[in-house]
This record gives C-alpha cells, structure tokens and sequence, in this order.
C-alpha cells in the first residue's frame, strides 16, 4: 500500500481506527500459502446488480449528464494524474463528468466510513486488499462479476496475485490497481564508504549480519549508534516479519484464517531472528529509536529498508545514490506482495458508467497514466513489462527486479477481522521491541485472543 515518510510505523493503527466498525462479514477468499490459480468467475448474480438494460443505456446517451465521485488515499500531488485520468474517460465519454477526491490515509478512511453510513459513498473508491473482505462483507460494495461477463472482460492479463484476494464464491467486487512485492532498498554511498558488496540474489540473511556489522556506526564518537545496517517497520507484516515467517518454513495463519499459527516453530524462529537483529547483533534500531530519525533509510541513518515500490517516490527526493535488491534468502526464497484495488459502491445511482469508469482505472489508458506516479507495479502484466513502467522517471533503479520478485510472492493475508488482529499481533508485539516483554510468552498470550477474533468475525 502507498505509505506516507511520517506514518510507516504506525500506519496499520490508523487503518484500525478507521475501520473499527467493519468488524465481522464474509468472503471466500483463497488460501495465503502460495498465489492461487485464477477461478473461473460466477456468471450470475443477484438481480438488483444486473447492468443497465439496453434502453437504460439508450436514455443516458440521448443526453443525461452523468456525475461520478471517485476516491482515492495519497498525496496532493497526485491529485493531477488522476484528475488527467478521470478527464481523459470524461472526454470519450461525454455526458460523464468525474469528480476527484484525494486525502491522506487517515482522513479518507474515515470520509469513507462517514459517506457510508450516510448512505452517499463515492461511485468508484480505492480499497487495500486486506480490508477487501470485510467490507465486501457488508454489502456496501457493488458486484462486478455481472459486467465483468457482459463485456467479457479478460482477467487473464493480470498477475493472479494481484486478483487473488478480490476472488469470491460468486465472483469479483473490485479488481487491481497494482501489486506491491517487497524488495531490498539499499544507500550505495554507505556500502561503497563501508567497502561492502551490494547485497544481490546470492545474500542471505547470515550475509546480511555480517556485512551489517560493518555498516553500523557511531559516526560522531558519541557513544550512540547513528547508523544502522538495516531498519524495517515491525508493526505492520508487509515490511518484513511475514517474510521472515514464510521464509523460515512457517505460516501466519492456516488455509481457512480460523488459526494463528506465529507461536509455532517456524514463526517464532523468525521472531527471535529479528529480535537478535535489535539486541544482539545491534545493526537493527529499536522502534523507539527509529522514530527519531522518522524514516531511518529516508534520513540517512539506515543502509536498508525493506518496502514495496511505494516508497520509490519518496526516496526519489534524497540525496544519496539507491537501488533495490532481492530480500535475503531464508530457507526459502519469498517474499509478501500485496495489492490495491478499485470497487463501486453498491449505493451509486450510476453503476453502468462507475464500472466503465473503473474498468478504465485497471485498464492499460489507466494504469499506463498511474504508473507514471511511481508508486506501483502495474498489476496488467502488458503495462508492466512496458517502458511506461520499466523505464518510469521516478528514479533510475532496477524496477525490473520487482517483476522478478512476483515469481517467489506469498499473497498478504486477506480475511475478515483482519484490522482487529493485526491490531493485537503489533501492539501485543511492541513490548517485545521494547525490551519490556518476552517473546514466547507474549506469543502464548497473544495467540488465543487472535483466534477469538478470528472466530468472532466468522460468525
């Protein structure tokens, strides 16, 4: 997801604050243990979301205006591009007009929550795909699958794991935008005045400690470390700890999210590793240290960063030479991805022209326009072999490693009560980070509570 330079840390809280009245619905989607074949869709649906009839369609474009709202999280500037995309389908289609909105992460959270219950929701609005279930859950979102078959849209040409988490027993309530695989993000100028090799596909994370040692430093003498080998967010899976987990033979959860399974061997292997990376081999900050730098790679205190591709943006403004890597290697070779879609609200009065709108969004005019703001890999995989992705301004680094790394992903874990439970596993998790908590008795704590509300938002 798109992260801004001063919410990494606590971003998944923010969603949780917003979201604290989702709680409980369902989905059906597929298992989190490797990228899912795609599904053939539903070719039926209720009745009430069929699309417009032929003579509907006939009295819109005898000359009925049209207004769409369509919302998005991000930042100002990229106010721009998609108000460019939204005037660009305006343009083909002349009785659309199409209104943008975009907030920072927070605010359009909770705009959402407010135009819901209010019952006048945005036509077409951005959704992170783990939230995906919980509001499909509560009938607020419009079934695409019944235009999806009138114009035989084909899905075939995105990355499954980009659709995985929208699949449903009775087809698709939103579709991508883009997938975020996690990779590697390294300063060059510290590894050159270091004399360490940049890391590649051959490092593992025992490579990784080693050379960390050399590239954490106090550089003023006082004492204090001011730059370290690595920094990674701890709250939140997406940077680092679900790879860990993966990596070292473990799961997150079992295939039907009705078990946490991160007290097992394999989950609390990955946990001690990334303690011993804060406490005994002292190249990882603390969060409590970290945010005094506020984004530790950013500011120039870290050497790496594992992120998706949302940060490319952000790091284009530094001014020290970067690129990307693979993640280290584990006993396996994966990486997290995860996803950001589009959907219609099931309350638009124009849901004919809100699809037509979004398929344009998830479409090559779209997601070639979309690209252009750096923030993802296209989930097209036509856009995403192109040089409208591949050969982006943004920042001249290898974005064709991201690609690469979709061939080991694991699909970050979509479910319902997903805010709830990962609000428990990073705030049960922070004393650990702290110093101020055991972990494998914080872990036999915390796993019980995770499955009541797995067990909770089932019902």
């Amino acid at each position: 997801m798109k992260r801004s330079k001063t919410t990494l840390v606590v971003l998944s809280l923010l969603v949780i604050a917003s979201l604290f009245l989702v709680a409980c619905g369902g989905t059906s989607p597929a298992p989190t243990q490797a990228p899912a074949q795609e599904a053939a869709p539903a070719t039926e649906a209720p009745a009430a979301q069929a699309p417009a009839t032929d003579a509907a369609k006939a009295e819109t474009q005898a000359g009925e205006k049209i207004e769409l709202t369509f919302s998005v999280w991000g930042d100002p500037e990229e106010l721009a591009i998609l108000q460019e995309i939204a005037d660009d389908f305006a343009a083909q289609n002349p009785n659309v007009h199409i209104t943008v909105n975009v907030s920072d992460w927070d605010t359009y959270w909770d705009k959402l929550q407010t135009t819901l219950a209010a019952g006048n929701p945005p036509d077409v609005f951005a959704m992170d795909a783990p939230l995906y279930p919980d509001y499909q859950s509560r009938d607020v979102l419009l079934n695409l699958q019944p235009f999806i078959d009138q114009d035989k849209y084909d899905l075939s040409g995105y990355y499954e794991v980009s659709l995985q988490c929208y699949q449903t027993a009775d087809g698709y309530y939103g579709l991508p935008r883009d997938v975020q695989p996690s990779v590697m993000y390294y300063n060059k100028d510290m590894f050159d005045e270091a004399g360490v090799p940049y890391p590649d596909e051959t490092w593992t994370w025992e490579t990784l400690i080693e050379n960390g040692k050399k590239l954490t430093k106090d550089k003023d003498g006082d004492g204090t470390i001011d730059q370290y080998a690595l920094w990674a967010d701890v709250w939140d899976m997406e940077l680092l700890w679900a790879s860990l987990v993966w990596q070292n033979q473990g799961e997150i959860l079992n295939a039907d999210y009705t078990k946490t399974l991160l007290a097992e061997e394999g989950g609390l292997g990955a946990w001690q590793f990334i303690h011993d990376m804060m406490f005994e081999h002292k190249i990882m900050p603390s969060p409590s240290v970290a945010e005094q730098f506020g984004d530790p790679f950013e500011s120039g205190n870290a050497a790496m960063t594992p992120a998706g591709h949302w940060v490319v943006p952000l790091y284009s403004k530094v001014d020290f030479a970067w690129d990307v890597a693979p993640l280290p290697m584990g006993k396996a070779q994966t990486s997290i991805v995860n996803s950001v879609g589009f959907v219609v609200a099931k309350a638009s009065k124009h849901p004919q022209e809100a699809w037509a709108f979004l398929k344009y969004l998830v479409g090559e005019p779209g997601q070639k326009k979309i690209t252009a703001l750096g923030l993802g890999v296209p989930a097209l995989k036509s856009v995403a072999n192109s040089d409208a992705y591949l050969k982006q301004e943004t920042a001249p680094i290898n974005h064709k490693l991201f690609l690469d790394t979709m061939a080991y992903t694991k699909v970050k874990p979509c479910f319902r009560g997903y805010d709830e439970w990962a609000t428990l596993i990073g705030d049960g998790m922070a004393p650990i980070w702290l110093g101020e908590a055991e972990l494998q008795p914080s872990l036999e704590e915390l796993v019980p509570q995770a499955d009541q509300i797995l067990a909770e938002a089932a019902k």
